[in-house]
């Protein structure tokens, strides 16, 4: 007989039942909220989900700041049976409605700080039934449900009778092909990456506050700032507005941060900021994903915060990280190795062959139990990554003899910049929207932090003219700044193939150094 299993108990309920109802769960600009305010106002919006008409494995589609109002929705419809499907907030009006209508939605969730877009999405997407909300809606073409009117009806503890196996959650990623896909995970994928990368890696006790750059909509947002504090009764602190490095110390500080995630570019930026040694005073451990954290960025940062990162790697279809550093034993430059619970190997890709001897690039190959279980319509994608039981990451690895892995850069040629994969044809396709450009080929570089940026080769329309500053804004006008080029070079050409495709392995050799500062041309200084 299958065994019932629900994330909302397995984060919540068990917690009360441990005694920890009088704990915090959430802190930030909202106030704070115990595990016992969490659970009745959770309870009680079950009821009015119930009452609106969201059915089991009917999705909820949840364009939410980081707030109590995001964790009450996401629990809430998981305790019913629901799929939440949390999504970017960086996402247009014209992105929501694609993202509406790919997992045909029934009901879309929104906090007032995206109610524009949201609205002018809803009104594409035909199967959606309504909206939930944080406060009233001017122009909506749905029926609108007030979040608070939810949260009042009597508290319903009834929990749908899912099994670990069910699906309990989507979150939407554009990974190693470029389009947004849906990795559809169980409710069984929560509990294997608590106690793992969570118990087993972080070490989260009670006692810790969870502070993260990256939002609760990414699946590594997810993990730290709601699914490991709350496995461990820790409290999570969430803050609704864009992550900044001096937004991240001040929450640091006031709400007492002890363990505090972000990625390898947020770490550069806090470095740039100029941020006192003492600004995370109170953080025990500091945790990178999203991108590898050069081995010279860690130093930096170590050196001047005294506090040490565990760099991993972790991907949406695995849920969070499977490949890490471990306290006390990192190795800069490394990712470190894996997490205990998974297993790891490199595969050759032209032979199909596992690569075993040390120092050997290949393709990183992962099995585990959080993997999900495909991308939701979306099947050569899912025959591409989901390989029996190991899926492919689409990362460059080399092992070394001690089982420490580093990565080289991805197998194929989608950028991650800011820990977020970046489509090359997007940021194309933008920039031949500007009359003046003819071709456009956009590769990644290292910056001069070792991150990976967009740079774009640019050919010119005849007789047109355009400077690099100009087509930078125009990028910056038409898409989030992360993928925006951080340079454009002006070229004739572009190496090609016999068969005429472009070269961009070659074209990347080239931007290798664009970003990079010039070495000093003048004198060497002379020394005694």
């Amino acid at each position: 007989m299958t065994q019932l299993f629900n994330v909302c108990e397995y984060l919540l309920d068990r917690r009360l039942a441990a005694g920890d109802g009088q704990r915090t769960a959430l802190t930030g600009p909202a106030g704070e909220v115990t595990y016992a305010e969490l659970h009745d106002r959770v309870c009680r919006t079950a009821a009015g989900l119930r009452a609106v008409g969201l059915q089991p494995e009917q999705r909820l589609l949840m364009v939410m700041a980081d707030s109590p109002q995001f964790a009450v929705v996401y629990l809430a419809a998981m305790r019913v049976g629901a799929v939440p499907v949390p999504v970017s907030t960086m996402l247009n009006a014209t992105g929501i409605a694609e993202l509406l209508r790919d997992s045909r939605a029934r009901f879309l969730a929104i906090t007032h700080e995206f109610a524009s877009a949201a609205e002018s999405a809803a009104a594409e997407a035909s199967e959606l039934a309504g909206i939930l909300a944080d406060s009233p809606l001017s122009a909506s073409t749905r029926p609108v449900h007030l979040l608070d009117d939810l949260a009042a009806f009597d508290p319903d503890e009834s929990v749908y009778d899912t099994s670990g196996d069910s699906p309990a959650f989507w979150l939407y990623t554009s990974g190693t092909t470029g389009t947004p896909k849906a990795a559809m995970h169980r409710h069984a994928s929560v509990q294997v990456v608590c106690e793992t990368y969570g118990a087993r890696v972080l070490g989260i006790q009670p006692d810790d506050r969870c502070l993260s750059a990256a939002k609760a909509f990414f699946a590594y947002g997810l993990g730290n700032s709601l699914l490991f504090p709350m496995s461990a009764g820790a409290a999570s602190i969430l803050n609704p507005v864009p992550s900044r490095p001096d937004v991240m110390a001040e929450a640091a500080v006031k709400y007492g941060a002890t363990l505090f995630f972000a990625g390898p570019t947020f770490f550069a930026n806090m470095l740039r900021a100029g941020m006192p040694s003492d600004a995370l005073a109170g953080v025990r451990l500091a945790a990178s994903a999203g991108e590898a954290l050069p081995a010279q960025l860690y130093e930096r940062w170590t050196g001047h915060f005294g506090i040490d990162v565990l760099d991993g790697i972790g991907m949406t279809e695995m849920l969070h990280i499977f490949l890490s550093n471990r306290p006390g034993e990192v190795r800069a430059g490394t990712t470190g190795v894996a997490v205990p619970g998974y297993h790891l190997k490199l595969i050759d890709e032209d032979t199909g062959a596992e690569v075993t001897e040390p120092g050997t690039p290949a393709t990183l190959f992962v099995r585990g139990d959080s993997a999900a279980t495909g991308y939701w319509s979306r099947y050569a994608a899912s025959r591409l990554v989901f390989q029996g039981e190991w899926l492919r990451t689409g990362d460059t690895y080399v092992r070394d003899a001690d089982g420490y892995y580093a990565c080289l850069g991805r197998t194929g040629d989608m950028i991650k910049a800011s820990g977020i994969w970046v489509s090359p044809m997007e940021v194309e396709a933008r920039l031949l929207a500007h009359q003046s450009v003819a071709q456009a080929v956009v590769v990644g570089a290292a910056d001069a932090d070792g991150l990976e940026k967009p740079v774009a080769y640019v050919v010119l329309a005849a007789g047109q003219q355009a400077t690099e500053a100009e087509l930078i804004e125009f990028c910056r006008d038409g898409l989030p700044s992360f993928k925006r080029p951080r340079a454009v070079v002006f070229t004739d050409g572009f190496p090609t193939t016999a068969t005429g495709k472009v070269r961009r392995v070659e074209l990347r050799k080239m931007a290798a150094s664009v970003l990079r500062p010039e070495p000093p041309t003048g004198p060497a200084e002379a020394h005694p």
